[in-house]
């Protein structure tokens, strides 16, 4: 950002004096800047450290001059009411900073017309790719992806692989938490979320990874502690939990498919006097920056949002300027990356007995 000189007016750092008080060529700062292969580690570092001192940035317009690119890119999101979504667009427009760029965030609001106005819209015309995260399209879509701009899909690879995907562990997540839950000694393990007729998308996958825990383990699926909810709010969270405590179905544990329902849920359970950990344990997926707030703090799966964030904006930048993702050669397949999920555990759920390894 400019600075102030000693006359007080303001004073625009350039690449060349971020070049000199690094110690190293304007043509090194150029690669740094635009995160180019093939500059060391330690060089990066100094580079890197000086244009944060200086307060150096990219100045876009002359970019966009030399390369015919705006230096705009666009997130499209179901909701960004949502933690999950309101996180990932905060780290995605991070990275992007990182690399010289800007996003536009696109609500698409849980709509197919919404997702493919995203795609092919006219605000298409000033972005230079696209970070796409969508909820309602379905296999029978896959032309909706035929686009001539570099794109990105987040999720799961429920289209093509004519596209460059980075996807999120969900069945393996909800696999791992409830697996957790049997290892703390629960046996009657509720799910809520589930979309009921669903095949593809993170609920229908998730709620498969629940199912796959239960028969690795021996304990048999009951569907009476299967609980729909359409949308993943709060509301429905609490709506669910009342629904299933007042049937006289007891579970001693609960996996949520998000964390926003297990919040919900809480509430519920403490409203029937019930305790969390001791008589319910509960579980939740996306470990949402708040989820360490709730009382108790709500043990969760982490998506690994951070490397979505810095996978997605690297692979899409690599696009935008012609080169192969990953080190790979120009006319490779569509990369797909699988982020690793992980298990936070706090205080929502009892802990593993003595000598017992996590899941």
């Amino acid at each position: 950002m400019p600075r102030r000189s000693n006359s007080g007016e303001q004073h625009v750092v350039t690449m060349r004096e971020v070049a000199k008080a690094a110690g190293v060529s304007i043509k090194t700062v150029s690669n740094v800047v635009n995160d180019y292969e093939f500059v060391s580690d330690a060089t990066r570092d100094k580079v890197n450290k000086a244009i944060a001192d200086l307060g150096y940035t990219v100045n876009v317009s002359a970019r966009n001059l030399r390369t015919g690119q705006t230096g705009i890119i666009a997130l499209a999101i179901p909701d960004l009411a949502m933690p999950y979504f309101a996180q990932l667009s905060s780290l995605v427009i991070d990275e992007a900073k990182k690399l010289g760029m800007r996003v536009i965030v696109e609500p698409t609001l849980y709509s197919r017309e919404g997702e493919i106005d995203a795609l092919h819209g006219s605000q298409q015309a000033m972005m230079d790719g696209l970070i796409f995260s969508p909820l309602e399209l379905g296999p029978d879509d896959i032309d909706q992806l035929d686009v001539d701009y570099p794109l990105v899909l987040l999720g799961e690879r429920i289209f093509t692989d004519k596209v460059d995907h980075i996807a999120t562990e969900n069945t393996e997540g909800a696999k791992r938490a409830t697996a957790y839950l049997l290892q703390t000694g629960c046996r009657r393990i509720a799910v809520v979320g589930v979309h009921p007729g669903e095949r593809v998308g993170s609920a229908a996958l998730r709620f498969q990874g629940y199912k796959e825990a239960l028969d690795e383990a021996g304990v048999p699926f009951d569907e009476s502690l299967v609980v729909p909810a359409g949308m993943w709010h709060r509301a429905n969270g609490v709506r669910a939990m009342n629904e299933l405590l007042d049937s006289g179905v007891r579970p001693d544990g609960v996996v949520a498919l998000n964390d926003m329902l297990a919040s919900g849920m809480m509430q519920s359970i403490q409203m029937h006097d019930l305790r969390i950990p001791d008589d319910i344990s509960v579980i939740g997926f996306d470990n949402s920056d708040d989820s360490q707030y709730l009382t108790p703090a709500l043990t969760s799966i982490s998506p690994g949002l951070e490397a979505v964030a810095r996978l997605s904006v690297k692979v899409l930048k690599d696009r935008i300027d012609g080169v192969a993702p990953f080190g790979g050669t120009p006319g490779d397949a569509p990369v797909f990356r699988k982020v690793t999920s992980s298990l936070v555990v706090r205080q929502s759920t009892r802990p593993l007995p003595d000598r017992m390894v996590q899941y």
